[in-house]
Order: C-alpha cells, then sequence, then structure tokens
C-alpha cells in the first residue's frame, strides 16, 4: 500500500512583517530512483547558510535532487524505502553509482565488492533519521542496529546504508545539517 502524499505548509511575511502563509499544499518535487524502484525522496525544504535567512525567497526545493545538504546548509525529505530483493543485494552494487547520481551526487556511494550492503554512503553532515512508519536495518562497516517506528538514527558523518529487509515499504524522515569532520577523522577517511 503506498504512504500517503505529504503536505506541506510554509509560512512568510507579508509587506507589514505580519505572518502568512506562502504555500500550503503537496511538495513540488517527489522523485523516484529509476536505479532502485520504489525508492522516492520527498523534498520538503533546504537551507543554504547557518544562520538561515529568513525570509520570502524562492522555494529550494523545485531544482535537481541533491543528497547531501549544501555545506553550511540544511535539508529536510521523506524517503520511502522498498524492500530489499535478491536481484537488488546480487546486483546493485553496479547500479550505485547510477543511483547516487539520480539522488545527486555519486561521489557518495562507497560500496565495494567487500561492501556489506549495495547502498553504502557517506556525506559530510549530520543526518537525523526518524522512522515514521516500517522496519529497516542500519547497516554500518562492522555492526547492524534494527530500526522500527519511531526509531531515531543519528548519523555522524559515518559509512552507512538503509537495509529493508521487512518485505514492506518503509518511510523515514530525514534532516540533514551540513558538517565538517574533526581533523584527525578525515585524516583516517582520506588514508581508506
Amino acid at each position: 500500500m503506498p504512504f500517503p502524499a505529504i503536505h506541506r505548509v510554509v509560512t512568510g511575511h507579508d509587506a507589514d512583517g505580519k505572518a502568512i502563509v506562502s504555500a500550503n499544499g503537496p511538495l513540488p518535487t517527489v522523485v523516484e530512483l529509476s536505479a532502485i524502484p520504489g525508492t522516492v525522496f520527498h523534498e520538503v525544504w533546504s537551507t543554504d547558510a547557518t544562520p538561515a535567512v529568513l525570509g520570502n525567497g524562492a522555494d529550494p526545493t523545485t531544482g535537481p535532487l541533491m543528497l547531501p545538504p549544501p555545506a553550511r546548509g540544511s535539508r529536510i525529505r521523506y524517503v520511502d524505502i522498498p524492500p530489499d530483493t535478491e536481484d537488488f543485494l546480487a546486483h546493485g552494487a553496479a547500479r550505485m553509482k547510477e543511483a547516487f547520481s539520480q539522488a545527486g551526487d555519486e561521489d557518495v556511494s562507497t560500496v565495494k565488492a567487500s561492501s556489506p550492503h549495495p547502498l553504502m554512503h557517506r556525506t559530510e553532515s549530520i543526518d537525523y533519521g526518524i522512522v515514521i512508519e516500517g522496519e529497516l536495518t542500519l547497516v554500518l562497516d562492522d555492526s547492524e542496529v534494527q530500526l522500527r517506528q519511531g526509531s531515531v538514527v543519528v548519523q555522524r558523518g559515518t559509512n552507512h546504508a538503509w537495509a529493508n529487509r521487512s518485505g514492506a515499504p518503509c518511510r523515514m524522515l530525514f534532516i540533514l545539517i551540513g558538517g565538517a569532520y574533526e581533523p584527525d577523522i578525515a585524516a583516517s577517511l582520506a588514508a581508506r
């Protein structure tokens, strides 16, 4: 059963500084990745600076899909994640450059022949991932954690993947904030 559409309300100010509704309705950007059918990105909002500029500017979600947040910005999105299939697990690694390219950044893919899952990737950001509906497994380089509705992951720039072994779609809400690695971590990642 498909998940319900996302309803978004965006506020703003009129010329007198009065609070108004700037947008009220469906999301303007919803993208299904053809390389991973059933994986759907629902773009809610993004900022490109900290502190965020609070104005009445254009909707930042109407451009091309970009997986990571801007370097000093943030991004909020829902992602629908279909169940892993035997074909995907067997041949998915070969399609990951294409999948991550469709998501706006093929360079985030870290998949290798020895990777524990074909969707292994890393972004230089802190990501809050909340399971809204369904179940997932967080896959790291050396461990896995089962996630259920209400689980929250604080993902701090680590190599990871989301495995859906439940047999049913999962919907997650992600809030991504641009980050920078500590020098020791940056050096260890560069040496890999």
